[in-house]
């Protein structure tokens, strides 16, 4: 069965609390979402990655590394 929808959709606001990998943030109708999930070694890597370090003596920076707005 074939179901045909037209919509309009007029959103004034939004306002969006988070969003991580793998979401999915769905405004109107759909048919349907297959998620799609892949994993690649496109390096050709064969051992892990080392263990991180922390930031010279653990002392977070002055300035964060990515430049943020400021809230409104």
């Amino acid at each position: 069965m074939n179901y045909y929808v037209q919509q309009s959709i007029q959103i004034q606001y939004i306002r969006i609390g988070g969003m991580s990998n793998s979401s999915v943030l769905q405004i109107g109708t759909c048919g349907q979402i297959t998620p799609n999930s892949y994993l690649y070694n496109t390096g050709g890597y064969l051992e892990p990655a080392p263990k991180a370090e922390k930031n010279g003596k653990g002392i977070p920076p002055a300035a964060p590394l990515v430049p943020l707005q400021s809230p409104s």
